[in-house]
């Protein structure tokens, strides 16, 4: 199969910069550090060790954190896993009490429901038309017995940003902890855990031109959570397994080129978004469902009257795109973002997320533009 003409499915996943594929080839092979990291009794381990550790320290040092602060993972589904069920089970003591949204990825929304089969307590938060989480009704849903608050940090279907400082110091003054999905966030908008009030914090690889099977938990020192993973103690004792080295260290480059590159990556991301947004509004029967203040210029979700989505897509046989996220694409139900959000259920049906990044060209934009107003006109018609 040969790859789509227009890759607009970058909030699904990135291509692996060829800066961070160079560089992992030097981690897999003979010739290279292959070794295993807890090898401490030879130079080929120690080797690796040094790998992993400058991998942590370059995660790190993107979110302001320390390097102690950084627990690998497998990617941000295992650390929001990690977070919710590690910290609930490790303060049961405290409280059985957990709020979230009803619009989170579904590694959280699943997780807050196994966490609700073992007998704690979910309180589901309702988004404003934007896919916006209120700090007023976080702070209305706070209990006594609340120990944890979990939102993300940027919605991967509508690009909507959440206040973390304002959520995160009402979290705080109530005396719980507050963990942040922001899978979508890195490379996209700031990061500094440093100011921000955030305890926890699941991160991704692949959503930020890294490799995939690779992601790390910011778990703020001091903070105490019970593993899920047992076996050899590795990473402090949270997360057991052997490292894998390569893609520690890609996950390392590619968060360290977030930072690098941000200011180039963020001004071609609102190119490409004010492009398209123009090239939409000359389209009829159109209708943009992210806000164009207080997102990410990456994402734009959209509905197109008179057309089921599914059929559009197969319409567009040029186009990389989905109905929505990339772990709820194979469901013949709208999308549960939207539809929380208050869209209708057949006008959700009808709605498509584009998502670009950066080596999405403006000429992706203008070709997909036209593929979408010829698609359009042969479905309607």
């Amino acid at each position: 199969m040969t790859a789509p003409l227009i890759y607009l499915d970058n909030a699904a996943t990135t291509p692996v910069d060829p800066r961070v594929a160079r560089l992992m080839m030097d981690f897999l092979t003979e010739d290279g550090t292959f070794a295993n990291p807890a090898s401490r009794s030879h130079m080929a381990g120690w080797l690796a060790e040094q790998a992993v550790e400058g991998g942590r320290r370059q995660v790190a040092d993107t979110i302001g954190a320390d390097p102690r602060e950084i627990v690998w993972t497998s990617g941000a589904t295992e650390a929001d896993n990690l977070a919710l069920t590690g910290y609930m089970r490790a303060h049961r003591d405290k409280g059985h009490h957990l709020v979230t949204s009803s619009i989170e990825h579904k590694a959280v929304i699943d997780t807050a429901m196994a966490l609700e089969a073992e007998g704690f307590e979910v309180t589901w938060l309702a988004p404003d038309h934007e896919g916006r989480i209120a700090p007023e009704s976080v702070q209305n849903a706070l209990r006594s017995d609340t120990t944890l608050v979990s939102l993300m940090s940027v919605n991967n279907e509508l690009g909507t940003e959440n206040d973390l400082m304002a959520i995160g110091r009402i979290v705080h003054a109530h005396g719980a902890v507050f963990h942040v999905d922001a899978a979508q966030a890195v490379g996209k908008t700031p990061i500094d855990v440093q100011h921000l009030p955030v305890d926890m914090m699941s991160l991704s690889a692949h959503k930020a031109y890294g490799p995939k099977g690779i992601g790390a938990l910011f778990v703020r020192r001091g903070l105490q959570i019970e593993p899920l993973i047992h076996g050899g103690g590795h990473e402090r004792g949270m997360r057991s397994g052997t490292l894998p080295t390569h893609q520690i260290v890609g996950m390392g480059e590619a968060f360290r080129l977030a930072g690098e590159d941000y200011a180039r990556d963020h001004d071609h991301l609102h190119i490409l978004n004010a492009r398209f947004r123009e090239g939409l509004a000359a389209l009829t029967g159109t209708h943009v469902h992210s806000p164009l203040m207080g997102s990410v210029p990456n994402i734009i979700n959209v509905g197109f009257k008179g057309v089921e989505g599914e059929s559009l897509i197969m319409a567009l046989r040029k186009l990389a795109i989905s109905t929505g996220s990339a772990c709820n694409s194979a469901s013949v139900d709208p999308s549960y973002v939207l539809t929380g959000i208050g869209v209708p259920r057949e006008d959700a049906l009808a709605s498509i997320r584009f998502s670009f990044g950066r080596f999405t060209r403006e000429q992706d934009i203008d070709d997909a533009l036209a593929e979408l107003s010829h698609a359009l006109t042969t479905l309607r018609a």
